[in-house]
């Protein structure tokens, strides 16, 4: 039995999909869920223009505010169902490592996450953040689709 359910989200309906399935499962096995939102920092490009380029500042202002909805809703939905939650953001470049860093900062025993389905040439041209947790991470990976 899974203790403390691990529940990244980035704000898809896929996502959400993931997160009711994480708070039925702890409100029926009595466990905790943390729920993380990985924000990724402004991609700089040194060759744009600065007349196109936006504000980095604001940019990842905006991103980070972003996550922080992407987990209150997780930690909403588990308020409304009695299960213990807690929420974390961060920014990186590499959010399938940020995933498998806090599974083990906070002692997870599982992952529950969304896949967005890809295949074939869609996933390796534009990488499946999913399929990097599943080969890195050491504890057990629910994916839904």
């Amino acid at each position: 039995m899974f203790k403390t359910i691990l529940v990244p989200t980035d704000g898809s309906e896929r996502s959400d999909k993931a997160i009711v399935n994480a708070i039925d499962y702890a409100k029926h096995c009595g466990s905790r869920i943390i729920g993380i939102s990985v924000a990724e920092p402004y991609p700089f490009s040194p060759l744009a223009e600065s007349s196109m380029a936006i504000d980095p500042g604001i940019y990842e202002d905006n991103v980070r505010s972003l996550a922080e909805q992407h987990v209150k809703k997780i930690a909403d939905a588990a308020q409304a169902a009695g299960v213990p939650c807690q929420t974390a953001t961060m920014m990186s470049f590499a959010p399938d490592e940020e995933i498998v860093n806090a599974a083990k900062t906070y002692q997870c025993d599982v992952i529950f996450m969304a896949s967005h389905g890809r295949s074939g040439l869609s996933r390796i041209f534009l990488g499946s953040k999913t399929q990097k947790v599943l080969a890195h991470s050491s504890i057990p990976v629910l994916v839904l689709r």
